[in-house]
């Protein structure tokens, strides 16, 4: 019962992570600023050469399971405030809980039900399968999480690249490793095998088509601007991120390079 639980409010984030009201409440957009679908390029289809390219990338990046770029993939699966504050840690050079950091937070979340209603925009106009339901493979998640939902674009690496975007603009000085992160965290999807690489480059830009206007709109720059003093000052005291020197590895590790 607890697992289908779990699984059931993975759904419900996939889907629709916010209702109308809530959406329209929390975010620095109203819906319709964005014309999404005139920007994105479509969702591959059978015949295109970037379908044919995204089931060979699936079948050959199944040789990582077991190993540790496919556990940090798992890690990476993970939604919510402490999961991606942790997973940027290391990148912003500063272990923090949400509690510590409540203007970061509101900050993230505003943008990110942005970022996220223009990207379920996308998907349920596309309606495209996932890869593992084209080609057989084992991915990095359990596969009832996934449900019925839809492959372009990738959710995950739309909140992922939001916490980059957002992060980079808060602490500019580690602005080159929090986008590397940031990039990591997309690519962990397609590691994991929950989504086409077509359908994570879709993700990335979606967010960033999208944070192109929050960054133009007055209340996001003052709420920066409160986030920029909040971090200034726990970055006195708060602790120092752990395992950073294993992470980078795996983040330099190509994962499109040619099978050994």
């Amino acid at each position: 019962m607890r697992k289908l639980a779990a699984a059931a409010a993975v759904m419900v984030f996939l889907a629709v992570p916010a209702s109308a009201k809530d959406t329209q409440r929390q975010g620095y957009l109203k819906p319709g600023t964005v014309d999404m679908l005139s920007i994105l390029p479509p969702a591959p289809v059978v015949g295109d050469a970037r379908y044919d390219a995204d089931r060979a990338i699936f079948k050959t990046t199944r040789r990582y399971i077991g190993t540790p770029r496919w556990a940090l993939a798992a890690n990476d699966v993970k939604y919510g405030d402490a999961s991606g504050l942790n997973d940027f840690s290391c990148a912003l050079g500063v272990a923090l809980t949400p509690e510590q950091a409540p203007k970061l937070m509101a900050l993230i979340h505003k943008a990110n039900s942005d970022t996220q209603r223009e990207t379920n925009v996308a998907k349920n106009f596309y309606k495209r399968q996932r890869p593992f339901k084209i080609d057989a493979g084992d991915i990095c998640q359990p596969k009832e999480e996934l449900g019925d939902s839809y492959d372009y674009p990738s959710g995950h690496t739309t909140a992922g690249w939001t916490w980059a975007l957002l992060l980079s603009d808060v602490a500019p000085d580690h602005a080159n490793q929090i986008l590397a992160r940031g990039r990591a965290y997309g690519e962990s999807r397609i590691v994991c095998g929950a989504h086409n690489a077509s359908a994570v480059e879709a993700g990335r830009l979606s967010a960033t088509v999208t944070m192109s206007f929050v960054r133009n709109t007055a209340a996001y720059q003052n709420d920066l601007a409160a986030a920029r003093r909040e971090l200034a000052a726990l970055r006195k005291t708060a602790a120092a991120p752990a395992q950073c020197e294993a992470e980078a590895g795996l983040i330099k590790e190509n994962i499109f390079a040619p099978a050994p």
